[in-house]
């Protein structure tokens, strides 16, 4: 049973209370917490035109976009304080360059790393000039979010199934006793919601109406009685291009 409580037509939504996990198998998953950060501002988060002449793998992060990664590092220095941590980082230009930035908050000896391809961004296709991105854009908010694939790219049900594997992977590194404390993720916007999605079974449509994220913004699942638990509220919206059709039993 999902809770929302309406502002208009904006929503906060606030995740169950039961995973589909067993008890015995969640009791053996060992960080305290799970963090997804989106990377800091990059080039693109302003000028949509740098589509045009530079892969999206390498775009950058701006000056603010630095700014914002040091000081979500200093927030997660005061929330896990001395414990350990792991991260699992995009190899995207922008998440390596958050990951540096985030560190400086960090004794050496305090995290570890791997970066992991599965967590890049949607690949967006070959988009040269503007006027395809712009084009692109209105086909898929019109078609929905979900199931649009980029031409010569992906569809975000493509970077779900990215994500599930993933979890088949994180959850055996969580069974290790010598896995660190929190597991940190710092990743994409469409990649932080379809991992929502996936760990708490939502629905297609739940998806769709998800914000994304702010810049470098900690998204916080805490274990409490052997559960995650979501403790950053997430924004959603209604468009009216989502189609909505639920099960009926």
């Amino acid at each position: 049973m999902y809770m929302f409580s309406t502002n208009n037509r904006i929503k906060w939504l606030y995740l169950p209370k039961k995973t589909h996990l067993p008890i015995p198998y969640r009791k053996l998953m060992k960080p305290q917490r799970i963090i997804l950060i989106r990377h800091g501002e990059s080039f693109a988060n302003i000028d949509k035109h740098i589509f045009a002449h530079t892969p999206d793998y390498a775009i950058e992060l701006t000056p603010n976009g630095c700014k914002q990664a040091i000081q979500a590092g200093e927030r997660l220095k005061e929330l896990v304080k001395d414990e350990s941590l792991y991260f699992y980082i995009s190899p995207f230009w922008r998440t390596r360059s958050t990951f540096e930035n985030i560190i400086k908050a960090f004794p050496r000896n305090q995290f570890a790393y791997n970066e992991e391809p599965r967590l890049r961004e949607q690949e967006w296709g070959y988009l040269r000039c503007n006027e395809d991105f712009n084009k692109v854009c209105r086909e898929r908010q019109e078609y929905g979010i979900f199931y649009y694939r980029f031409p010569g790219g992906e569809a975000a049900s493509d970077v779900y199934d990215r994500i599930n594997d993933l979890l088949g992977s994180m959850h055996r590194d969580f069974t290790n006793p010598a896995f660190p404390d929190n597991c940190i993720l710092v990743t994409h916007s469409l990649a932080i919601r379809l991992f929502i999605m996936r760990w708490f079974h939502l629905t297609v449509e739940e998806f769709e109406q998800m914000c994304s994220p702010k810049n470098c913004e900690l998204i916080i699942l805490e274990k409490q009685n052997e559960r995650y638990k979501l403790l950053t509220p997430l924004l959603t919206f209604h468009s009216e291009y989502i189609r909505s059709r639920p099960i009926k039993i």
